[in-house]
């Protein structure tokens, strides 16, 4: 699982969009001037994540404004995206430490790394927002993933929305809060009004499918808030999947240390049809599927240390 893998994506020229138009440094914001909602797209929350900042710079482009409501697009950890490396990528996924753990109002006020000034700089547009799609890649290949916390809402907009084929229901991770849980997006339904928010993992993060898959799922997303018309950006929606399954996140397994280990080279969505069968080792102790047909989400131990999640367990089931 930590074996080199080739980066065929390259990384884009954000020069022109560097500044942004609101005072903050990569951030976007448009005003249609007619009611309607307030749209938000985050990218490079990650530096090595590349396909959401060709999907940004793609909308920017394009011209693309809504036609109702407003509009705001966040390149988010541009410190990290200029130490990209094709060559060691991982290296570039953060400065200090991981953004989308930051996502909690005691530790950006802390604002003692680079990523929890950068999330203070950031915070009023997400706060600012009611729908949220926050635009991801993977460590390993595998197919896409939309992940919509544990919200009905959300999963409501994912059915909506057509693709992609696996849709993750899961509670977030142990070591701190991602963008998509902040604030109100974490809200239960009865106390979230019309806020709604999606994290996509477009598949890896070298692979240049990733870019059209970030793509179709900003114009699904537009459209389904009717921020676009059902009709702009003519090419970049692609087929809507065969059919959705949602995969019910039952825990994380989380590493004691570096060491962790998987028993195969597992991609991620592989069925393992009986419980107790073993599936790694987590620092001399054995990792084991709680039941049957139990579906491994992301597996990678490419950043495994303490406290890291390096796989999910999860129930499937079609939507």
């Amino acid at each position: 699982m930590s074996t080199a893998l080739r980066f065929d994506l390259g990384a884009p020229d954000l020069g022109a969009w560097r500044a942004g138009n609101t005072g903050v440094e990569g951030v976007w914001h448009f005003d249609s001037g007619r009611p309607g909602r307030r749209v938000m797209i985050s990218a490079l929350i990650h530096g090595n994540e590349l396909c959401g900042a060709w999907a940004l710079k793609d909308l920017l482009d394009a011209g693309v404004r809504p036609m109702a409501g407003q509009l705001t697009l966040a390149l988010c950890n541009l410190a990290a995206f200029d130490q990209f490396d094709p060559g060691n990528h991982d290296a570039s996924r953060f400065v200090d430490q991981d953004m989308n753990r930051q996502w909690q109002d005691a530790r950006i006020d802390a604002a003692d790394t680079l990523e929890r000034r950068r999330c203070a700089a950031l915070r009023p547009f997400a706060q600012a927002a009611d729908w949220l799609l926050d635009l991801h890649s993977m460590h390993e290949p595998g197919a896409p993933l939309l992940l919509t916390g544990m919200q009905p809402r959300n999963l409501q907009l994912a059915r909506a929305m057509g693709a992609p084929e696996h849709i993750v229901i899961d509670a977030g991770h142990q070591d701190g809060t991602r963008l998509r849980d902040y604030g109100r997006f974490g809200l239960p339904d009865a106390e979230a009004g019309d806020s709604r928010s999606l994290l996509v993992e477009c598949g890896f993060h070298g692979d240049p499918a990733s870019r059209g898959v970030a793509r179709d799922q900003c114009v699904r997303f537009l459209q389904a808030a009717g921020t676009l018309a059902p009709d702009a950006l003519p090419g970049w929606r692609q087929m809507d999947a065969p059919r959705q399954w949602a995969l019910e996140v039952t825990g994380p397994v989380v590493a004691k240390s570096e060491r962790f280990a998987f028993t195969e080279p597992f991609t991620g969505l592989e069925v393992i049809a009986r419980a107790g069968t073993v599936i790694g080792d987590n620092d001399g102790e054995p990792v084991t599927t709680p039941y049957d047909d139990c579906v491994l989400v992301m597996p990678s131990t490419r950043q495994a240390r303490a406290g890291v999640t390096v796989v999910r367990f999860a129930r499937r089931r079609p939507l």
